[in-house]
């Protein structure tokens, strides 16, 4: 394990010597932006937050799967993927998007709170038995 770990260590130095940038691997919601996202139910097939940003809220980089999301507030956020690209985005109140599995850093650009739900898909659900 402990040649592993250096030759791991070996890599990155390397990697960002020769300009290479190299990505932390990404973190849960949860973990690192627990003000902004809460638990408010998680089973076998799914994990949902509420996620409450204050205007200027921000999240660092995080990953999700699969997930849908329901806007409860517009809101306008800044979108930060891993490539480093940045892209606004503006959600209406009410509306419910997909979203394909990210990882990102958010923040809320808008004038107020930004009030959400998102349910993550974590496996599809088992087969139902006939009876």
């Amino acid at each position: 394990m402990r040649k592993h770990l250096v030759g791991m260590a070996r890599a990155v130095a390397v990697a960002v010597l020769a300009g290479i940038p190299v990505a932390a691997p990404a973190q849960d919601a949860v973990k690192v932006a627990a003000d902004i996202y809460k638990v408010a139910l998680e089973n076998a097939w799914v994990r949902v937050f509420d996620i409450r940003a204050p205007a200027g809220g921000r999240t660092p980089m995080h990953s999700h799967p699969a997930s849908i999301l329901t806007m409860y507030t517009p809101c306008k956020l800044r979108f930060t993927a891993a490539d480093g690209k940045k892209s606004d985005v503006e959600f209406k109140g009410g509306e419910i998007v997909w979203r394909e599995p990210e990882t990102h850093a958010v923040e809320n650009i808008g004038p107020g709170e930004c009030h959400a739900m998102q349910v993550e898909m974590k496996q599809p659900p088992p087969a139902v038995k006939k009876m």
